[in-house]
């Protein structure tokens, strides 16, 4: 007969049977409990929505194939894990790492326009609103809530480290899964894993904020997150650069993907406003959204041929007490290689459906505002 599931309930056991029967229905309603998590756990690693939908069709196509033969000494949302992680080392393996452009090269001279976008698929994509989990979830062993794991500072510092180093740190430090069953999973030694995860995390913490985006926004509270959001919207929107500038912090960063173009400094940040996104020369209009767990805005620029305000950007925002101390600005215009000199400013680009699709609407933002 063959073996059971690890903790599986009356109801698992009669799914099991009839996915070793074949039946595929079966194993959809088996699966559909970790899908969400599992998701989130390829964006982890890879830092593409993208590149994560693909490893998690590829992940369930190999345990569909597999599960047949699962002898049952693990429970499955372990086993799924270890095929989930093992899918994404794959890809890792054949794909240049994801970053954000502060990442790629040096700051950008803030009198200068920002060049043009760059067309290979180098950079780390927003994350919409992770619903696999309760707030301030953390499981035994965790180091990290699961809502910090999707912040964009943190998916940022992962793709910095090997692969190996990426699971076992995401697999002990956000799922809290034991030394051991790493080990199973990466077919390696508890000492391996041990020793991966001492230098995961000195590599990551040079990277990150000494205080998570959730531990600020817990000290801020609401009313304070809903008072810097509101005017950092009316800033904008009334074009006013004092305004925009007075919420920034002295060493702010404002980059905007698929720009490699960024600018570090209040006052490099101020320059390159005032002579471009916040010169006049374009109206924008905002709507409020959520991505990787921070505060993100949906930028329009008003477009007079049809008369309606157009997706431009899809902005996160990094907090560090009561200032802005990062902006990522996701930009959804098009990026179609051109000629230099047919090149229009990047607000006055064609709308990018697929990028709306990505940026937008996946983040429940409308296609315009009036």
């Amino acid at each position: 007969m063959p073996p059971a599931l690890t903790g599986a309930t009356a109801h698992d056991e009669d799914l099991l049977v009839r996915v070793r029967a074949g039946e595929e229905t079966a194993f959809a309603q088996l699966v559909e409990p970790y899908r969400r998590e599992l998701h989130a756990h390829c964006y982890r690693m890879l830092g593409s929505v993208h590149d994560a939908e693909d490893a998690l069709q590829d992940a369930l196509l190999r345990a569909w194939r597999a599960l047949p033969k699962f002898e049952g000494r693990s429970s499955l949302r372990s086993w799924l894990y270890t095929i989930a992680t093992n899918t994404c080392l794959d890809q890792i393996a054949r794909r240049p790492k994801r970053v954000l452009p502060i990442d790629h090269g040096p700051a950008s001279d803030a009198h200068v326009a920002p060049g043009e976008p760059l067309l290979e698929s180098v950079w780390i994509e927003p994350y919409p609103e992770f619903l696999g989990v309760e707030d301030g979830f953390v499981e035994p062993g965790a180091q990290y809530e699961r809502r910090e794991g999707v912040e964009l500072a943190f998916i940022a510092a992962l793709q910095h480290l090997p692969g190996t180093q990426r699971a076992v740190l995401i697999q002990r430090e956000v799922l809290g899964f034991s030394a051991k069953e790493v080990a199973e999973s990466l077919q390696t030694s508890v000492a391996s894993v041990n020793s991966a995860l001492q230098r995961a995390r000195a590599a990551v913490q040079e990277r990150v904020p000494e205080r998570t985006q959730q531990a600020t926004l817990r000290a801020l509270g609401a009313d304070s997150v809903r008072d810097l959001v509101d005017r950092y919207v009316d800033a904008w929107e009334r074009n006013d650069v004092e305004a925009f500038v007075a919420l920034l912090a002295e060493d702010a960063t404002f980059t905007m993907p698929p720009l490699a173009s960024w600018y570090e400094g209040r006052e490099a940040i101020k320059s390159w406003a005032s002579n471009y996104s916040l010169s006049g020369a374009w109206r924008w209009r905002v709507a409020r959204t959520t991505a990787n767990e921070q505060p993100a805005l949906g930028f329009y620029a008003w477009h007079g041929g049809d008369e309606h305000y157009r997706p431009f950007a899809l902005n996160i925002l990094s907090f560090r007490g009561r200032q802005v101390s990062d902006v990522t600005a996701f930009i959804a215009r098009s990026s179609e290689p051109r000629e230099r000199e047919t090149f229009q400013r990047y607000p006055d680009e064609p709308v990018d459906t697929a990028k709306v699709d990505d940026v937008f609407t996946r983040f429940g933002l409308p296609a315009r505002l009036g």
